[in-house]
């Protein structure tokens, strides 16, 4: 009897084991469809609020779920469930209407029915232009033109929300555009770097709210623009102190 138990032991303590790694996983992966999925940004678009090698939580309950809310968007269902609008201002990832296997992040500017215009570097909403200050200086790290200053302004949004953005080129083909009136159901985003975002000025075009994935909440981890995340012996010199866990 007692040979008997002791074989049975190393058997149930990788039983154990399986199902403590089981059950956390599964946790894992409700947490990551239902609550929270970590993010990445790889490019320099949302400058000088998010910057490259930032890593964010981004919210799936604010704006309810849709197929693209799912890993590898499954076709379960049309539309949204436990719908919540997206708010102008936030910080929204979405999934590129033309290319819905790619992950965009940019700001909510323009509401269903609004009327969207860029007149010299000015964002005009329904004909009136949004209160822009010139309140900083940003200074390019790396890469082309490092070293090189640009000016940064303070934008108030009619719901008074406030952010940075940055003009990189006065004048650019990025600050003057048509007129863009919002379809019903649909959304107008921007990157806060004005004159480096591919946006709804460009070809992402205006963004249903189905292809809304959530709302970013927090940078809770960040790097130098070249260190990557795991490269641990790096973080001593390349962690970006001053922007673990900044809210959103």
């Amino acid at each position: 009897m007692a040979d008997a138990e002791a074989q049975n032991k190393p058997e149930s303590a990788v039983w154990e084991f399986f199902k403590v790694v089981s059950q956390a996983l599964i946790l894992a992966l409700v947490a990551r469809t239902l609550l929270f999925q970590p993010f990445s940004i790889p490019s320099g678009s949302m400058k000088p609020t998010l910057l490259i090698g930032d890593y964010l939580f981004v919210s799936k309950m604010s704006y309810g779920y849709s197929k693209y809310s799912i890993p590898f968007s499954p076709d379960l269902f049309s539309g949204r469930i436990w719908t919540a609008e997206p708010v102008r201002g936030d910080i929204a990832v979405f999934r590129k209407p033309n290319q819905p296997d790619v992950d965009y992040v940019k700001r909510v500017i323009g509401l269903p029915g609004d009327r969207i215009q860029m007149k010299t570097g000015i964002l005009y909403i329904n004909g009136q232009p949004v209160k822009r200050e010139l309140t900083g200086e940003y200074v390019q790290e790396k890469g082309y033109q490092a070293g090189s200053k640009f000016p940064i302004y303070t934008e108030t949004l009619p719901n008074g929300i406030t952010f940075q953005t940055l003009d990189l080129e006065p004048n650019s083909i990025a600050d003057n555009t048509r007129v863009f009136e919002v379809p019903s159901g649909n959304y107008f985003m921007m990157g806060d770097n004005r004159d480096n975002s591919l946006d709804s000025r460009f070809d992402v075009g205006f963004v249903p709210l189905e292809f809304f994935v959530g709302k970013a909440k927090v940078i809770f981890f960040s790097v130098s623009d070249g260190a990557s995340a795991w490269q641990f012996w790096r973080w001593p010199t390349s962690m970006r102190l001053g922007r673990l866990f900044t809210g959103l």
